[in-house]
């Protein structure tokens, strides 16, 4: 049986099954990122619900594996080598996951490169962007008097939906084939009509392409399973 008792996160959060990957994390549109990919992909792992409301990201013991104090991280039992790996920032376990097992990122260098190109326009700019709005839209913000900053954030939105709409002219996912860029996208987009609820705000009608793509990814058992993992307490 493998020992990951050296890993401090394990004693909070015990490991049942320690020859699995051990997934640490919440149902967000961050967190379902991971767990979307190891439902793809098939992966046994064992999932642990951490509560960011009860600040369970700020103890010694989760940032033992993430010193950021963010959601999602995995502990991989069977890392390169053989050797247990603690990873953590959610595009990076992305690509991980994907050379592990072979699958959602094409060996092809042109390709495997593109499709890291449009994993990073997530990371860099649908999730941060996404996530003002909503705070700006549906929470705190909304209060204040100044609309100028939920504006910003608004036409950004909308800027960035437009990106993606022209991507999707004339195919099914970002890439010719499903890949890491569409599991990356799909719970931001579905958070910014559903969760934040500002599908009217952003236009999303005029954004077809967008709205055809989100249905079919939101279709895939993998993806409906993976985005009520790990299970809320």
């Amino acid at each position: 049986m493998t020992d990951l008792s050296a890993f401090p996160i394990t004693g909070r959060w015990p490991a049942r099954h320690p020859d699995r990957l051990q997934l640490y994390s919440l149902p967000t549109p961050n967190g379902v990122k991971v767990s979307i990919m190891l439902e793809e992909v098939g992966l046994g792992y064992e999932p642990h619900f951490i509560d960011i409301m009860a600040n369970e990201t700020w103890g010694p013991e989760f940032l033992s594996l993430n010193p950021n104090g963010k959601i999602p991280a995995i502990l991989d039992p069977d890392g390169p080598g053989g050797q247990p790996l603690a990873l953590f920032e959610s595009g990076a376990i992305l690509i991980y996951l994907a050379e592990k097992t072979g699958k959602l990122l094409s060996t092809d260098p042109a390709t495997r490169y593109e499709t890291i190109q449009w994993l990073m326009f997530q990371m860099g700019a649908i999730g941060p962007m996404f996530g003002q709005l909503g705070f700006f839209h549906k929470f705190a913000g909304k209060d204040y008097e100044d609309k100028r900053p939920r504006d910003r954030y608004v036409a950004e939105s909308r800027r960035l939906l437009g990106v993606l709409e022209t991507r999707l002219e004339g195919r099914d996912w970002i890439m010719d084939d499903y890949s890491i860029a569409d599991v990356a996208t799909l719970g931001w987009v579905r958070n910014l009509i559903g969760f934040y609820e500002a599908g009217e705000i952003v236009g999303f009608n005029d954004f077809p392409h967008v709205a055809a793509w989100l249905e079919r990814g939101l279709a895939r058992p993998a993806v409906q399973r993976g985005l009520a993992i790990p299970a809320r307490g």
